[in-house]
């Protein structure tokens, strides 16, 4: 505390309150009221959005469809929760007598900043403890699944052997492929996996792989040569297309993705101003009626 003097000779001591700026009562409840209201709009959200999707065919609406909707109903939740917090932390705050006006208006709205970031840590850990649990759940079906796949493995070939049977089958390749096709059904199975697996990783099959394709396709169909290349041309195709297909769907995943982190990045920082102001202006209305306390002259 500085204290000067006066030109007459008096001292002048700066008068400061011995009550903190930061009322925690207000902060909490407004910061509760935004919590209570996020967490009702964000299960209405959820069971809205479960009438999007659908496990049959053709009655889903697209992922893309459904990201920017997420996204969309994340920002009007945010804004309405901060409003509703930061303007419920304004008024119940008590008035401070003998402060100017602009540090009034400060401090209302620090208190309702305060209680928007107060409700949304609490929400985001919410949020994070249920992304947790589900993804505990997913890591125990992803260790089933690998489980299976171990145990199906081993009564094959492993996926590491994959190139190196591939060349096996290549070097071993006999010139009458017809008759080895036809008297060992499993071998001639097993080569043809190996070889769309192999294509499937190259990202293409050889021309003479296509050409043996088509050998083993004739020797087990009956077909003649050129109706069995026909076929194989039409199934490798068909693969082609799935490919791009999840190609597809896993790019419009990354961009609702995308959209959705945007959107939530810009939501909460449009949810914070809106909390100050709430707050302010739950302030502005608090202050509007002075109370006057007047005293009887003795």
């Amino acid at each position: 505390m500085s204290v000067s003097m006066t030109g007459s000779g008096e001292i002048a001591t700066p008068v400061e309150s011995s009550k903190s700026a930061m009322t925690w009562g207000p902060i909490f409840g407004g910061a509760a009221a935004a919590i209570g209201v996020t967490l009702i709009l964000l299960l209405l959200g959820s069971g809205v959005g479960l009438t999007m999707v659908s496990p049959w065919s053709g009655q889903s609406s697209s992922l893309g469809t459904v990201g920017v909707t997420a996204a969309i109903w994340l920002v009007v939740v945010q804004w309405l929760s901060s409003g509703l917090g930061g303007y419920i932390t304004g008024r119940l705050r008590t008035k401070w007598a003998a402060v100017h006006t602009d540090e009034v208006f400060f401090r209302d709205t620090a208190h309702g900043f305060i209680s928007w970031a107060l409700a949304t840590i609490f929400v985001a850990g919410f949020l994070a403890s249920s992304l947790t649990s589900l993804a505990g759940a997913g890591a125990q079906a992803v260790g089933s699944a690998a489980t299976a796949a171990v145990t199906a493995a081993a009564s094959t070939a492993s996926a590491a052997d994959l190139p190196t049977a591939y060349f096996t089958d290549a070097l071993l390749r006999p010139e009458q492929a017809r008759a080895g096709a036809t008297s060992d059904d499993t071998a001639a199975t097993a080569e043809v996996s190996r070889i769309l697996l192999n294509g499937a990783a190259a990202g293409q099959i050889p021309d003479d792989d296509k050409a043996y394709l088509a050998t083993i396709v004739s020797a087990r169909t009956g077909l003649s040569e050129a109706d069995a290349r026909t076929r194989v041309d039409t199934v490798l195709k068909r693969i082609d297309d799935a490919k791009v297909a999840a190609q597809k769907a896993a790019d419009e995943a990354r961009k609702a993705a995308s959209t959705t982190a945007l959107l939530g990045a810009l939501s909460l920082l449009i949810g914070a101003f809106i909390a100050a102001a709430a707050a302010a202006f739950g302030g502005s209305q608090r202050d509007e009626e002075e109370d006057i306390l007047v005293t009887p002259r003795i």
